[in-house]
């Protein structure tokens, strides 16, 4: 496949690679500190039994929510990543540094993958490669042990090789590619869709069926294998089980399809933030006002409850700040419409198997996420990042030449106007992780010369530091009863009511967050990780102190369940 232009040859791609190396660097060092957090917990249980029994990533049980039950069933993810957790900390140890520097490895496999890719694709490789980085959804999940990066980097991979491949036919490069598919599929399920996106794109490219089919038999195969051994194992098929709970839970959340839609285009615009700071040079002032204005009605709707979201807010908990609320989806909503209109304009102009690659990518990850996972969250939303941000580059080559708008130097601004907010951003996640860490460790001083028994409420990176202490999950059918007992209860965790004359005592542990934005908080609409928590994948606003509360039990305490106690973030697809 030729290059698009002579200039392909010119790029210096070597002074290329070590800045985006460089900046990756940049961007991430500074959080390898982090403390785990969301479901780093889960990834991190199944590594470590790995570590100790290496041919059976799912042999225990966990507490997650109310009681213990088999890993198998409560993940949703193949073991690949908590394999390479296994093995990061049988070398580096289990510290959050340690496994956070493992985990730039994959960061640095996306932005330079996109790189290589977008040389097949575009003029400016190096604009889509920075677009790719300078995202919410790319800089905060890649602060993270979770298999979202890690899936992304193989998936990166797998489509370059198959290009390089096919045409003329490589079979050490297509047996590569179907290596990477199939590893890609075990790190996280939604690499599956490598296998029609590649085959449309090859039957695109070359018009008929050809030799390269048989390849992507292998991780056909594979997966088939995986299926038969965990149900063997562990009794249940873990791919079609995890569609089959991503199916029930959206049955129960009974949100519209419309809201559905503006959401998943609140997300995908929010997480893909270069497409809205570019907005200005990608597109004309008329269609700038008109996509902001229908993005206007349709946020707002949203915001103040006109349009429903199946309850799942129950009702939306956001309503007094749905002014803020309403901007915000405004703003995503617009830049969400951005990219897919970038997508489709892109193939309609150019009909041929690249643009339709691009489109199918981007637009198949938009149905995945809206309409097909069980929530809509950033974490879904990254696998299109990349293809956006080749899709920003390709929009790029073409108005250079036409356009008197356009400016090295705006592309430079607006491209460090959506870093600073994705850092920004990224900071405030790693600050409300690092409040989970500091209430464990708070509440592991005040009761470690206690006699009673310490049990907590809610999960996430909580869960994994009280765990590390002695601290025991609460269970529904078993709840704490023994006076001098403590019960740590996380933020918006209502699993038990207590009644007061059963209470010897309550702490609160209130740790401020500072930096006026966040990824979670359900009064400002911000539902990074889950839509449960709100529309925005971020918001920015006063963002309330998170509080912890430490209550010790007193006399045949009778703690009864709450109505409301499961707390967004059930599985993870």
């Amino acid at each position: 496949m030729a290059p698009p232009t002579e200039s392909f040859q010119n790029q210096h791609p070597s002074i290329h690679y070590l800045l985006l190396a460089i900046a990756v660097l940049a961007c991430l060092l500074p959080f390898a500190g982090s403390a785990f957090k969301v479901d780093d917990t889960l990834f991190l249980y199944v590594a470590r039994h790995i570590a100790k029994h290496p041919l059976d990533p799912y042999g225990f049980k966990v507490n997650w929510y109310r009681d213990a039950v088999p890993m198998a069933v409560e993940t949703k993810n193949p073991p690949l990543a908590s394999y390479y957790l296994a093995a990061a900390a049988s070398i580096f140890g289990w510290s959050e540094r340690a496994l956070h520097l493992a985990f730039l490895l994959p960061a640095l496999a996306v932005v330079l993958g996109t790189y290589r890719l977008a040389q097949r694709f575009t003029n400016s490789p190096l604009l889509a490669a920075a677009a790719t980085l300078l995202t919410p959804g790319c800089l905060i999940s890649a602060n993270s042990v979770m298999c979202d990066v890690s899936m992304l980097a193989l998936w990166l991979w797998a489509i370059i090789f198959w290009i390089e491949g096919i045409e003329p036919q490589k079979p050490a490069y297509l047996i590569t590619s179907a290596l990477l598919i199939t590893l890609c599929s075990l790190a996280k399920f939604f690499g599956i869709a490598l296998i029609p996106l590649l085959a449309v794109y090859s039957l695109a490219r070359q018009r008929r069926l050809g030799n390269w089919a048989w390849y992507l038999l292998l991780p056909i195969l594979v997966l088939t294998g995986f299926q038969y051994w965990t149900k063997a194992v562990y009794g249940i098929r873990m791919i079609t089980s995890a569609g089959h709970v991503s199916t029930g839970i959206r049955q129960e959340r009974q949100a519209s399809t419309l809201a559905k839609l503006f959401v998943d285009l609140s997300f995908v615009g929010g997480c893909m933030l270069p497409a809205l700071t570019l907005a200005p040079l990608l597109w004309t002032r008329r269609k700038i006002l008109i996509v902001c204005a229908l993005s206007a009605i349709a946020g707002f709707l949203l915001a103040t409850g006109q349009i429903g979201l199946g309850g799942i807010l129950g009702p939306p908990h956001f309503y007094h700040h749905s002014l803020s609320v309403g901007i915000h989806l405004t703003l995503f909503i617009a830049a969400g419409s951005s990219v897919m209109a970038l997508a489709v304009a892109d193939a309609w102009k150019r009909k041929d198997a690249n643009a339709l690659l691009l489109m199918l990518w981007v637009i198949g990850t938009f149905i995945f996420t809206g309409f097909l996972n069980w929530t809509i969250n950033a974490r879904s939303v990254l696998p299109l990042i990349p293809a956006v941000g080749i899709l920003l580059a390709r929009r790029a080559d073409e108005l250079r030449a036409t356009s008197i708008r356009w400016r090295p130097a705006l592309v430079a601004l607006s491209l460090a106007a959506a870093g600073a907010v994705s850092l920004w951003l990224t900071w405030a996640d790693s600050e409300l992780a690092n409040s989970a860490r500091t209430a464990a460790e708070i509440i592991e001083q005040r009761t470690r010369n206690q006699p009673g028994t310490v049990w907590f409420t809610g999960h996430w990176g909580f869960q994994y530091y009280m765990e590390a202490f002695g601290a025991r999950p609460v269970v529904l059918d078993d709840p704490p009863h023994r006076p001098g007992d403590f019960l740590a209860v996380s933020p918006q965790t209502s699993l038990f009511e207590i009644r007061p004359n059963f209470v010897t005592s309550t702490d609160v542990i209130r740790i401020p967050m500072r930096l006026g934005i966040t990824t979670i908080q359900g009064e400002l609409g911000a539902g990074f990780y889950s839509f449960d928590s709100g529309p925005l994948p971020f918001a920015i606003g006063p963002v309330p102190a998170e509080d912890y509360k430490l209550i010790q039990l007193g006399t045949k305490p009778v703690l009864e369940a709450s109505p409301n106690d499961l707390p967004p973030g059930t599985p993870s697809l």
